[in-house]
């Protein structure tokens, strides 16, 4: 069932979710605003694909073993969550006796997406991106290649969506949705512009230019650092035009304390 939902605003978008009844959505700790009284609210350390919590049937050894592999697996989904510095619970909300609201948003200014999730391809979106789900909608964590998420600074931690049904997700600024086919099959972009993107679209890490001249300027004072993402292949992927990098350096700028300067963001000076 196709979750109803709304994305309002502008500069700071919320997603506003209609319930059926018994329908659950979850959220991850901290992105919930408001919901109607007939909305329960759960927090659990489980995702979605993990019943922790609920009661076994079978009894003696073998309900004990079920018991203890759905501990096990739910210690496990939290230990990835906290490698990944992600929330260590989720909220779930659902509707009782009745048709239920329940709203939701972001940390940062910027849009919202709902996306469509047919069971055929996953999605991956970059940390902190996961606003709510429904229920049908596993969430998990990727880790890409220890050499391209340390060359690269950001990606080295993604968010994997599976299953079918809606699952929102929120980014800074605004938002522009591309597919690399259209562009010779690879596009380059700032690892911070990157918001989510379909599985089947290869995902990287490059070196801005060689050891040489231009490539040293390009990484000091171009303010990029020494890497680009690369993304190739066929399928949609979404790119945000402001960097939480950015945001945070403009916000020091105007509090007089951490600037670039004229190095960009390889050199960038923290006064304490």
């Amino acid at each position: 069932m196709t979750l109803q939902q709304e994305i309002v605003g502008n500069a700071m978008q919320m997603a506003v979710v209609n319930l059926n009844p018994g329908q659950t959505v979850y959220c991850e700790a901290g992105k919930f605003l408001f919901k109607t009284t007939n909305v329960t609210m759960e927090t659990r350390l489980s995702g979605p694909s993990n019943n922790a919590g609920q009661p076994q049937s079978g009894s003696g050894a073998a309900g004990m073993g079920g018991m203890l592999r759905q501990a096990m697996g739910t210690a496990m989904q939290v230990g990835q969550r906290a490698l990944a510095g992600e929330s260590l619970a989720f909220q779930y909300f659902t509707s009782q006796g009745g048709e239920g609201t329940v709203g939701f948003a972001g940390v940062l200014p910027g849009e919202m997406r709902a996306l469509e999730l047919n069971g055929t391809r996953a999605w991956f979106a970059e940390k902190d991106a996961f606003v709510a789900a429904e229920s049908t909608v596993q969430f998990g964590i990727a880790f890409q290649g220890g050499r391209t998420g340390m060359s690269g600074g950001e990606g080295f931690v993604l968010e994997k969506f599976t299953g079918q049904g809606t699952v929102i997700i929120a980014g800074a600024g605004n938002f522009i949705d591309l597919n690399p086919a259209d562009f010779g099959g690879r596009i380059e972009v700032d690892t911070g512009c990157l918001v989510a993107f379909e599985e089947g679209v290869q995902y990287g890490v490059q070196r801005i230019g060689g050891l040489n001249r231009q490539g040293l300027m390009n990484a000091v004072f171009g303010g990029e650092g020494l890497s680009l993402a690369t993304l190739e292949g066929n399928g949609r992927v979404i790119l945000q035009s402001l960097t939480i990098e950015s945001l945070a350096n403009a916000l020091k700028k105007a509090q007089g304390g951490d600037k670039q300067g004229p190095t960009g963001g390889l050199f960038s000076t923290h006064a304490g």
